[in-house]
């Protein structure tokens, strides 16, 4: 649909009433951009300081979670679906799938039941973690936990 008015010249009047004759096929455009908005926003998507990095699939507990490490800073996002999670359980096991991803402690964690950002402090070895093994973690096959990546890109963890 081609615009033949000339915006600049028009008035406030004149543009009001133009988006009011034209508010169905708006309407009907927003029919099919918003359902497909929602599930674009739904995916796990990291945030912009992680975006572009490759994600672990880790698995602890009740919780599967692509974690994210940049610097020191981590981003677990809860991937897995069940029904109305408590925040404190989720937030524990975020903050162990991102200690044994970023094989250093975290000494801090801000989130919620989808997005948890944890803060590691590797300043001495012995707050480094040599593999998620030490845990009693297994590796697994990404896909086995419903990702994707490379053999030794997802774990299982007690």
């Amino acid at each position: 649909m081609e615009c033949e008015h000339d915006l600049d010249q028009m008035s406030q009047l004149e543009i009001g009433y133009l988006l009011l004759t034209n508010f169905p096929h708006a309407v009907g455009m927003m029919r099919i951009f918003l359902p497909l908005l929602l599930l674009v926003a739904a995916c796990n998507t990291p945030s912009l300081h992680f975006a572009g990095l490759p994600a672990t699939r880790i698995a602890v507990g009740n919780s599967v979670f692509d974690v994210r490490i940049k610097g020191k800073l981590a981003e677990a996002i809860r991937v897995n679906t069940y029904y109305v999670p408590r925040a404190d359980p989720v937030l524990k096991e975020a903050t162990l799938a991102i200690t044994l991803v970023g094989r250093c402690e975290v000494t801090g964690v801000l989130g919620d039941q989808a997005v948890v950002t944890g803060v590691l402090d590797c300043a001495s070895e012995t707050q480094v973690i040599q593999s998620p093994a030490d845990y009693g973690c297994q590796a697994v096959d990404p896909t086995a936990l419903g990702g994707t990546g490379p053999p030794g890109s997802a774990w299982r963890c007690p």
